[in-house]
């Protein structure tokens, strides 16, 4: 029985090593000297702003809005809301503003058919495709800011740096967090040793005529930037990434909200990975490191479940041998400064502290979306948006 437990001991330390290590590298590699500054564009490209909206009554105008202040020609750009299930008084304003409505039906609502839905509407008079929710919000200077990127040679997909909008609970201040973890990790990390950035579902860009023709193949119901991420990452696409152009994000602000979210993010992270997986050899062989690493990135333990699961293996092991945790407690101290390194300075106040007591229960409910994730890929999971103030 003891070299049986040994085994496992030492089969679960490798699998949550490689995890960690991999976590740490690429969050030590952030540090790395700046990214250069694109120079300004010489021209204007023509973009179409494409915002999904499935009942986003409530925050839909204020991203309308940031986009109509952009401080970029506006014969230049179009802003396209794509508006499922919205209010008939939503659509009425919406329709006196200077932007094109494209009003949908679908009896089962996902944000590809949105997408695909509008780019059949407006046509192909258009040079980038940029996505955004119909929560973000975006400074004047953003427009600019792409397009100074696509004037470099070779850029066709671009993720900008997504941040939250409010901080407005507990919950919100830990999605935050865990967002800016993944934005040091899986882009500026990534980015600065060359690896394509980690697209994230808005504030990203395309190519437009790539866009359209990549999107009328995804058919996805949840996780449509996984799916569209991996199909491009295989045939040999790079991502680039923009870390001090912001796009500003609504967190979620209460529990259940977060676990319908991660729910949907961990149905669709296994989905993929399965819909991929066929395609790593010929990757491999095509020495494709970027559709490697992101399918790694499928099959790696989400970090919350990653960081309570070390940590109760090192505490279990500290009762039952005490040699045995002695390696637990290490590769959870480095997942600790893995996660600290890529946390920002701004975020380290005593409010964060009080915040932290509310990992154990965010913890468990991630744990039992493990065995909720049956069929939450095949049906959409709508997260309703407008803030509401902090009691």
């Amino acid at each position: 029985m003891e070299q049986i437990l040994l085994i496992l001991d030492w089969v679960l330390y490798v699998l949550f090593a490689i995890n960690i290590l991999y976590l740490l590298v690429y969050s030590l590699a952030s540090l790395r000297r700046d990214m250069p500054v694109p120079p300004p564009a010489t021209r204007y490209k023509r973009f179409a702003i494409l915002i999904p909206a499935y009942r986003e009554d409530v925050v839909i105008h204020e991203c309308v809005r940031s986009c109509l202040d952009q401080d970029y020609p506006v014969d230049q750009f179009d802003i396209v809301v794509i508006s499922d299930h919205m209010k008939p008084e939503t659509n009425a304003s919406l329709s006196a503003l200077p932007i094109r409505l494209v009003e949908v039906h679908f009896e089962h609502s996902t944000k590809s058919k949105a997408l695909n839905a509008a780019m059949a509407t407006i046509g192909d008079d258009y040079d980038v495709a940029l996505i955004l929710d119909a929560d973000n919000v975006i400074p004047y200077t953003y427009l600019n800011d792409v397009n100074d990127l696509y004037a470099c040679s070779g850029v066709e997909i671009v993720q900008t740096h997504r941040v939250a909008k409010n901080l407005n609970s507990d919950m919100a201040l830990l999605d935050a967090m865990s967002e800016e973890i993944n934005n040091t990790i899986f882009r500026l990390g990534h980015a600065k040793l060359g690896m394509s950035a980690a697209l994230i579902g808005s504030g990203m860009a395309f190519r437009y005529d790539l866009f359209r023709d990549t999107m009328a193949n995804i058919k996805a119901v949840g996780g449509f930037d996984r799916e569209l991420e991996l199909t491009l990452l295989y045939q040999g696409k790079h991502f680039h990434y923009l870390p001090e152009t912001f796009v500003f994000d609504e967190k979620v602000q209460n529990t259940n909200d977060f676990s319908r979210q991660r729910r949907r993010w961990l149905s669709a992270q296994w989905h993929y990975c399965r819909v991929f997986a066929r395609y790593l050899f010929k990757a491999i062989a095509a020495r494709n490191w970027d559709f490697c690493d992101k399918l790694f990135q499928q099959l790696s333990i989400p970090r919350l479940l990653l960081l309570g699961f070390t940590f109760f293996l090192a505490f279990i092991c500290s009762f039952y041998n005490f040699y045995w945790s002695i390696k637990w407690w290490g590769i959870f101290l480095l997942l600790v400064v893995a996660l600290l390194t890529a946390v920002p300075r701004r975020f380290c106040t005593s409010r964060l502290a009080m915040a932290f007591q509310k990992l154990p229960y965010t913890f468990w409910l991630m744990a039992t979306n493990i065995f909720k994730l049956r069929g939450a890929n095949k049906r959409f999971i709508h997260t309703s948006h407008g803030i509401t103030k902090q009691k």
